[in-house]
């Protein structure tokens, strides 16, 4: 009892039309809660409901019948016995014609339309008592949007689930559908219309029935609706885009075959409108009408379709791009243009359905002979008419899509109008036997025009072979009528295509006389099979021309890159299609050819243009990469071979050029595409090898580049290979630095550390300069051999500047493994140990101080109090500092807490006029006799916060395998704001603020912009004067600049314009200062940016300036760069619509 005084309360809740909507869906929620816990049966809520559904009062009434069907949509999933189920569709069925309670009486027979077989359903009599109810009492236009939609959903319902027994109701279902659907406007209630006309009509698929009878009727009324006018905002409640709308309205218009003679006359009319949009609909509807109406029906029509569509491409095809860097690889390419996809398809729709028609108003079309008959008169691109050309691609695009669509429609086209055009080029079938490799005729003058349409011609062919269903294996190419021609007429091709190219002219990059040449000899060698259509021995022709290109034509540059592109995308090809014999051709022409270029002793041509080949060829295949790295190998240590034993200096320059393609073309690449990692190792042993067998020689080691390019390849080499093979590759690195430098492994081992003994010799800093790269890459997995002696070593070096052991540090600080975790790996030395050696690890001063202090006595020093100065030598604590700077990058990137000492160290060199400003490292200033203020060292402090915040490629990097915390600059910039505002507010002296400033700048620059924006009120002003800092050096321009765009940042985002606000007369004269700053023009391009972002600032804050700020600009119209005047007019203008339209000064 308590149970039904609480369904009580939630009816009445419910049905009462002054609760909230919040109140009437908690109810119906509860209700439906208990039905489907079959806590309330639905015999017992009807029973419940009863006065509510057959009260008088209509609000009531309908409130209730609602009810009840909206609890039916909440259970369409519960089993109902056929009595139920026939007693509430009965009951739904005679709301109907209640009006007043009509939104309950649709969606209660929505709701039971739409259950399934397995729960219970809707019996055959019932559904169609429905329908006839429906159709007998709904006035679908006169109701609301809401009900309209539920109407056409009970329609479709209806129409989908019980279409054998609605069928029956004849033409009194025809009248109420079109009734329905007819002057509806609403895109949702249409999207169901358009849906209903669809399964309307395959409920008679008898052309001669009731639907020919009606199919007048309906394309009336969806004929208003072409094309889709869409007038809703696209934001709102419409959940209907236009596009779906229109394939709704395509799908109904392509239902029926007997729709074709009623659509297509409409498409064919707004084919012709000047609405590009509806050109576009047309299109498609045509293709998809051509698809359901069938080849009969569409021949009628063929003549006008072709003749519309011919019209539509000439006018708006655009002039092809005659550039091998375009997105097509085979055949030639044009600007995307709807219109013209569209048109096309439809044409490869019309072509695949009746070939024979098509081909034969293409051949016989008055517009297509009179192009035919004037390519005749013009052998040069440049000469044909601007009309001619137009309408010379225009049939070039038609034959392509002809050619391509099908066997049977290719076939027609090369026996008419192929022959036809190799017959006004002056060959035919019975001289054109294929040509002896050694039998290739003289270079002549052919039509550009006839050579154009062999392009689009076999373009077409070769896009059909490629994309044909039949397995080429299997499919028997010769009995077709194009591959028996073609092959008839390839050496014919070969000799036209190689004639374009000889006679071209290399002055221009965009000369279709080359572009022609070098496509057509490129399509010729992608066609597939070693047979047909094309020869083997015309395809390797076809290499040896290109070849030639590469080798004695370099001095053309245009066609030399044109012809090494089109080398690329046949080796793509055939290590695409594993073409076995064109495979091993390639590789016997080009790639080895190409690779015999570096050993061939030829100054004629440039080694840059030799690289550029080899690293191209590579990459078009596994096995092509892997000859191409063979080859790359031996060239590269032949020439440090000579380099090292014979101290041929001049081979240094090729062995650079030669270590920069493989580390910055090939390495990538492999690293891409693996499997080369074997190939990978061997390289950087061999290296090391090589570094092995010089050691012994006299020659000096002063070609800085050699080494700066041994070292990156070494670094990409380690970083891309396993752990297992990084192993291998630092055991060799070892060994060789242990047996053959001078350093003694030995004393490393003992404490103090002794830099003072040892003097490294150039080839010694080579040698620990490149395992310090290979150090630099390798995995934080990756056992370093004497890891803990290699550490002493990398100390005593960097202290005599060997920056890259700085960088080695860093990286090693950064990967080492903590002791709490020191299970993870077995290492000689922990992240804890490494700490200690650099921060309390003894150095002995002796031979490397001048002057020392106090401190034990003046033999022994820690790496901190060389960076803070103690003693007199500059050079000592700036390569201190320079050391200190990469280990902190390395604490910074894992995000370790000692990275504060190494900042406030570094802080400590920079605050020399600022009394007690860091307590932290007060006790080892006490230690030093004076403070060190040399501006030098202040200078590389300041500058060390640059290593710390920015991204690094050579070291620290992620490719390098880094530990990496999330969100390190953001912190670190937080931390460091405070201290640096500190600081500058204590400085007395302006060199040592000014360095204040410098750091921070680099703090600044390399923070991401959110974050500085959320501090930009205090920032701003700190912004400002570190700008006007920075123009003093001509050395500060990079950084001047980095600064511009955090200031550009801050005044084009929202959340900086209150801090930018409050300073508009600072900011707008530092911006006036920099719009004629002479060393680098970004900074005054920039400059002015950032004063036309100011003129969107509040009038009353800008209007005082104005006159400077124009004064200012009327200078930068006159800037020597032209992107640099472009960004000053469009600020004269915005800053004189602050004044007035006219200008007075």
């Amino acid at each position: 009892m308590a149970k039904l005084d609480h369904l009580t309360q939630h009816i009445e809740s419910y049905v009462d039309s002054s609760a909230t909507p919040a109140q009437q869906a908690a109810s119906l929620d509860a209700i439906g809660c208990l039905v489907k816990s079959d806590a309330l049966t639905l015999e017992a809520l009807v029973r419940e409901l009863g006065m509510y559904l057959t009260t008088t009062d209509d609000i009531i009434r309908a409130r209730g019948i609602y009810l009840l069907a909206e609890v039916l949509t909440r259970i369409e999933s519960k089993p109902l016995d056929s009595a139920t189920i026939h007693s509430l569709i009965v009951f739904f069925k005679d709301r109907l014609a209640d009006w007043r309670a009509l939104r309950g009486a649709l969606v209660g027979c929505l709701a039971l339309i739409r259950r399934k077989t397995n729960v219970g359903m809707v019996i055959g009599s019932d559904a169609k008592a429905v329908a006839q109810s429906f159709l007998e009492n709904m006035q679908v236009q006169s109701l609301a949007q809401h009900d309209r939609k539920l109407c056409f959903e009970l329609l479709g319902g209806l129409l989908e689930c019980y279409s054998d027994t609605v069928a029956s109701l004849g033409e009194h279902l025809f009248f109420g559908i079109c009734e329905a659907m007819d002057a509806e406007k609403d895109p949702e209630c249409l999207m169901l219309a358009f849906r209903n006309v669809e399964s309307l009509v395959r409920l008679y698929p008898d052309a001669s029935g009731l639907l020919a009878n009606f199919v007048g009727d309906l394309f009336d009324i969806l004929e208003s609706y072409f094309p889709i006018h869409f007038t809703h905002p696209s934001g709102g409640d419409i959940n209907v885009r236009r596009d779906e709308l229109s394939k709704a309205l395509m799908s109904a218009f392509s239902s029926t075959p007997l729709f074709e003679p009623f659509v297509i006359p409409l498409l064919l009319e707004k084919l012709s409108s000047s609405l590009l949009s509806a050109k576009v609909d047309s299109l498609k509807y045509l293709r998809a009408c051509a698809v359901e109406y069938g080849a009969e029906r569409m021949a009628n029509h063929a003549k006008a379709i072709w003749s519309l569509l011919k019209d539509a491409i000439s006018t708006y095809l655009e002039e092809p791009v005659f550039l091998f860097s375009s997105a097509s690889v085979v055949g030639i390419t044009f600007q995307n243009n709807e219109i013209i996809t569209e048109a096309l398809s439809l044409l490869q729709q019309l072509v695949m359905q009746n070939s024979d028609l098509l081909v034969n108003l293409i051949i016989d079309d008055e517009d297509v002979n009179m192009v035919f008959n004037s390519l005749a008169y013009h052998e040069k691109y440049n000469a044909i008419p601007v009309q001619e050309k137009q309408k010379l691609h225009v049939i070039g695009r038609i034959l392509y899509v002809t050619a391509k669509t099908s066997f049977s429609s290719c076939n027609l086209v090369f026996q008419s109008l192929f022959s036809k055009i190799m017959k006004t080029l002056g060959f035919s079938i019975k001289n054109n036997d294929s040509l002896p490799n050694d039998d290739i005729l003289p270079p002549r003058r052919f039509k550009f025009g006839f050579l154009y349409l062999c392009i689009e011609l076999l373009a077409g062919c070769l896009d059909l072979i490629a994309l044909s269903e039949e397995p080429l294996v299997h499919y028997d190419f010769e009995h077709e009528m194009f591959c028996t021609t073609l092959n008839s007429f390839s050496s014919s091709l070969f000799n036209a295509f190689g004639s374009a190219v000889a006679l071209s002219s290399d002055d221009h990059p965009l000369d279709p006389d080359i572009y022609i040449g070098v496509k057509g000899l490129q399509i010729l060698a992608m066609f597939p099979g070693d047979a047909f259509p094309i020869p083997k021995s015309l395809f390797e022709n076809i290499l040896r021309k290109f070849m030639s290109i590469i080798t004695e034509d370099f001095h053309k540059t245009i066609l030399w890159d044109v012809a090494l592109k089109a080398l690329v995308h046949i080796g793509s090809f055939v290590q695409k299609f594993h073409e076995s014999e064109k495979a091993m051709s390639y590789r016997s022409f080009v790639v080895e050819k190409t690779v015999e270029l570096l050993s061939l002793d030829d100054t004629t041509m440039s080694f840059s243009f030799k690289v550029e080949a080899l690293s191209n060829i590579g990459m078009t295949g596994m096995e092509h990469m892997l000859k191409v790295l063979q080859g790359l190998e031996g060239a590269i240590f032949s020439s440090l071979s000579d380099v090292f034993v014979h101290g041929n200096l001049r081979s240094a320059k090729t062995v650079v050029q030669l270590l920069e393609c493989y580390s910055s073309k090939l390495l990538p690449w492999t690293r891409e595409n693996g499997g080369f990692e074997e190939s990978v190792v061997h390289f950087a042993v061999e290296i090391w090898s090589q570094l092995g067998n010089c050691m012994g020689s006299s020659i000096s080691f002063e070609e800085k580049g050699l080494l700066d390019a041994i070292m990156k390849v070494m670094k990409l080499a380690v970083g891309c290979c396993s752990v297992e093979s990084q192993n291998i590759i630092i055991q060799k690195a070892y060994s060789i630095l242990s047996s053959h430098t001078s350093f003694e492994f030995k004393e490393l081992e003992e404490l103090p550390l002794t830099p003072g003994k040892y003097d490294i010799s150039l080839r010694d800093e080579w040698v620990l300069s490149i395992f310090a790269s290979a150090v630099i890459a390798v995995c934080p997995q990756t056992s370093i051999p004497n890891e803990r002696v290699v550490f002493h070593l990398f100390i005593i070096a960097l202290l005599k500047g060997v920056v890259p052991v700085a960088q080695a540090l860093g990286s090693m600080i950064n990967k080492m493994v903590s002791k709490s975790n020191a299970t993870e790996i077995s290492s000689d030395l922990t992240l804890e140990e490494a700490l200690d050696i650099i921060f309390n690890t003894k150095i002995s001063a002796i031979g490397i101080l001048q002057k020392c202090n106090r401190m034990s006595n003046g033999r022994e020093v820690v790496l901190t109090d060389l960076c803070l100065g103690v003693g007199t030598d500059r050079l000592l604590q700036i390569n201190a500092l320079c050391g200190l700077s990469w280990i902190g990058k390395g604490l910074l990137l894992r995000g370790h807490e000692k990275i504060k000492d190494v900042t406030m160290i570094l802080l400590e060199c920079l605050s020399s006029g600022t009394k007690s400003a860091l307590p932290l490292i007060h006790d080892a200033s006490e230690n030093t006799d004076e403070k060190n203020s040399d501006p030098l060292v202040m200078k590389c402090a300041a500058d060390a916060f640059h290593v710390l915040m920015s991204d690094s490629e050579d070291c620290l990097h992620r490719n390098f395998h880094v530990r990496i915390r999330p969100l390190y600059k953001q912190r670190f910039f937080a931390s460091m704001m405070p201290i640096f505002q500190q600081l500058i507010s204590k400085s007395q002296s302006s060199f040592p603020r000014s360095l204040l400033y410098r750091a921070l700048a680099h703090i600044i620059s390399d923070t991401p912009l959110i974050v500085v924006l959320s501090e930009a009120k205090k920032l701003v002003p700190v912004l400002l004067d570190c700008l006007s800092m920075l123009t003093e050096d001509i050395q500060d321009k990079d950084m001047l600049y980095g600064l511009l765009l955090v200031l550009s940042g801050i005044l084009t985002e929202k959340n900086g314009h209150e801090a930018v606000a409050e300073n508009v007369h600072v900011i707008i004269n530092c911006l006036i200062r920099l719009v004629d700053y002479p060393h680098k023009m970004l900074v005054r391009e920039t400059a002015i940016q950032c004063l036309l972002a100011m003129a969107e600032l509040p009038h009353s804050r800008i209007y005082p300036m104005r006159k400077q700020v124009l004064q200012a600009i009327v200078k930068a119209l006159d800037d020597k760069k032209r992107t640099v005047r472009l960004e000053a007019v469009k600020c004269r203008q915005a800053w004189a619509s602050t004044a007035s339209r006219s200008l007075h000064f």
